[in-house]
């Protein structure tokens, strides 16, 4: 299966990839601070701790304890959300969807897979169709978030 795909292209001396964490509309935080080894190890969404937080693709992302935080430094591929933490429902409709519940999860074939809510998160795991049209409008996904930023920093110059 596709995981998150990082593409080094470089915008305002940043690479893009740094782009394709879902921080929310304010700050640098993933994922809105919850831990995402926590939906491996727990089987649950538990809000993480900054006192045990990792930099990763330009984001801070939070963890319960220093051991989470260590497994995820080591490996962040394997518990990364795919899309960055967009909504992944939205993804499979080609949409880039920044609102989140991170209590809307599933993981399907080891992957965790963020939604808007608990409905678009059991529409994943039900509708076997969801994963697939994700990894295929992805792609479409990360240029649209591209050309966000490109719009967002032609219109703020200072907000690079």
């Amino acid at each position: 299966m596709i995981g998150l795909t990082v593409m080094p292209i470089m915008i305002g001396g940043r690479t893009a990839a740094e782009e394709f964490v879902n921080t929310g509309y304010f700050g640098d935080i993933a994922i809105k601070g919850y831990d995402p080894v926590a939906y491996f190890t727990e089987g649950k969404a538990i809000e993480g701790d900054e006192q045990y937080s990792h930099r990763w693709l330009g984001a801070t992302w939070h963890f319960a304890s220093a051991e989470h935080r260590d497994l995820f430094a080591a490996d962040p591929g394997r518990y990364a959300p795919q899309y960055g933490g967009y909504c992944a429902d939205g993804v499979s409709f080609g949409t880039v969807t920044t609102n989140i519940d991170p209590r809307a999860w599933r993981i399907i074939d080891d992957k965790l897979y963020i939604s808007y809510d608990p409905g678009a998160a059991e529409g994943m795991e039900r509708i076997s169709t969801k994963v697939v049209d994700s990894q295929k409008h992805w792609s479409d996904v990360q240029n649209t978030l591209i050309s966000e930023k490109l719009h967002k920093d032609w219109q703020h110059p200072g907000s690079r």
